[in-house]
């Protein structure tokens, strides 16, 4: 299947590329995302006609991610869960963890933005990579602490 991108897609292409895809991947996430049209005549006409505003958009999206990106610099997110002696938690701390916490500390971000391939299963600072762009990444530190050791802190 052949489509024409709306907006620049990692790994994919650039604003305005025909590029062959599966059909799959086309008819169920590029085309009901607004990510793309088919390539069809009517369609790289009606492209063409929009292309000034796409460029716009795509030029704000890139423009608001840099600014994001910026508030992120050397943001250091703490999280305490339960953990036995020899640092092993009781549990895991993945994404959703890391949002709740990066929401606590006045943060925006959402769960698609967070590059984290396996959850931490012990204490320890970990970089965790933010996708805030195609073009634009961010990396946060994240501590995952006892909560033993915060309480005996107490």
């Amino acid at each position: 299947m052949e489509v024409i991108l709306l907006e620049k897609i990692k790994k994919l292409g650039d604003l305005g590329e025909t590029v062959k895809v599966a059909p799959g991947y086309g008819r169920n996430f590029l085309l009901p995302q607004g990510k793309a049209l088919p390539a069809t005549e009517g369609n790289k006409a009606v492209f063409e006609a929009r292309k000034s505003e796409l460029v716009k958009k795509a030029s704000d999206s890139l423009n608001a991610a840099r600014v994001r990106a910026q508030t992120l610099v050397g943001k250091t997110l703490t999280i305490r869960v339960l953990a036995s002696e020899e640092g092993k938690l009781y549990g895991s701390v993945g994404v959703t963890e890391i949002i709740e916490a990066a929401l606590a500390d006045g943060l925006d971000l959402h769960r698609n933005e967070i590059d984290l391939v396996t959850p931490f299963r012990e204490i320890g600072r970990f970089d965790v990579a933010v996708s805030l762009h195609s073009e634009v990444e961010a990396s946060i530190a994240v501590v995952v602490e006892s909560q033993r050791s915060a309480n005996a802190a107490d």
